[in-house]
């Protein structure tokens, strides 16, 4: 099968720009990638790393709720990092926060320190291609969408018994998606169980203002393919939960790095670092001097402010690396 190797990681050299320096500064860390995948990103950091003549990480700690995928990561780290040096943890990247401290101390041993955290967010390549896993309307399947299949709730399910406004909630608040009344009514009188069946309902209920809208490149179940998997594999909160924990776990000069897809990955992502790189708010009467006011624990590097996207070179060649955003929090 070809799946490892035709899966292209996305934003490689500027994950590598915002990564490999933490390496140089703070010494030999841990790496943790919180959606490991395939290990595309953790193998190009350590080839930068080792270009820059840095120590190499004392761990890689990886976490992936899929196991398809979590099967080639390890074959493909394991050859490179060797046992000892690798952890793979089978399971979504929520529980950063109460399996780290366990980990370290078991495989890391004293002092170890965390200095870099890289997340890329969203459905992988392998998912997509796999159109047995029920993500694309590209190829008919079973309409599963989940990341670990092994576990909750298929979106074949929840189409089966979701009333018509928890459906429109949905698909207006995940998927943003402007006609979502109409479509949502559809669904719930069609019912679909499969990905082809999913993607006619909606295409026929969409209006042609809005298709023509969204011009011919774009599928009109785009946006309800999207919304739905949000919802199964409850990414934003997810995402709230490595916000709130991954900061913190962060060595001083360590930095953590996500990629994200969309506007309401990447807006949850952009105010949590606008405001931990923030001073903290001081009552206007209080006299303080400039250096007496207090200093935020964390800084957005002056490179990466407003976040990075892909160059032309790499959009020539992986489209899917489009809408793809880099941004970058630094301990200071």
């Amino acid at each position: 099968m070809g799946e490892a190797t035709e899966h292209v990681s996305v934003l490689v050299r500027e994950v590598c720009r915002a990564l490999t320096p933490v390496f140089s500064r703070t010494g030999a860390g841990v790496l943790v990638d919180a959606t490991v995948g395939l290990g595309g990103h953790v193998l190009a950091l350590l080839e930068s790393i080792a270009q820059a003549a840095c120590a190499p990480p004392r761990l890689v700690v990886g976490f992936d709720r899929d196991p398809d995928a979590l099967a080639i990561a390890r074959s493909r780290l394991g050859a490179v990092l060797g046992a000892r040096a690798l952890v793979l943890i089978d399971g979504p990247f929520s529980g950063l926060a109460a399996q780290l401290d366990e980990v370290l101390a078991a495989h890391a041993g004293d002092g170890a320190e965390v200095v870099a955290v890289l997340a890329d967010l969203g459905v992988s390549s392998l998912q997509l291609d796999r159109g047995a896993r029920g993500f694309s309307w590209r190829v008919d399947a079973p309409l599963d969408m989940r990341m670990d299949p092994r576990r909750g709730r298929s979106a074949a399910d929840v189409l089966g018994d979701i009333d018509g406004g928890a459906l429109t909630r949905i698909l207006r608040e995940l998927g943003e998606e402007p006609e979502a009344p109409r479509i949502a009514a559809a669904i719930v009188r069609a019912r679909p169980r499969t990905t082809f069946a999913l993607a006619e309902v909606v295409a026929a209920a969409m209006s042609a203002p809005a298709r023509r809208k969204l011009g011919a490149r774009v599928h009109p179940a785009t946006r309800t393919f999207q919304a739905l998997r949000i919802h199964v594999n409850d990414e934003l909160g997810e995402l709230d939960a490595l916000l709130a924990a991954a900061p913190d776990r962060l060595a001083r000069g360590g930095r953590l790095g996500i990629i994200s897809f969309h506007s309401l990955e990447d807006r949850r992502v952009k105010q949590r670092f606008a405001t931990l790189s923030s001073p903290p708010p001081m009552p206007a009467h209080v006299p303080l001097r400039e250096h007496e006011r207090p200093r935020p624990a964390f800084a957005i590097p002056p490179e990466f402010r407003g976040g990075v996207t892909a160059a032309d070179d790499e959009l020539a060649h992986n489209p899917r690396a489009r809408s793809a955003r880099l941004r970058v929090l630094e301990r200071v």
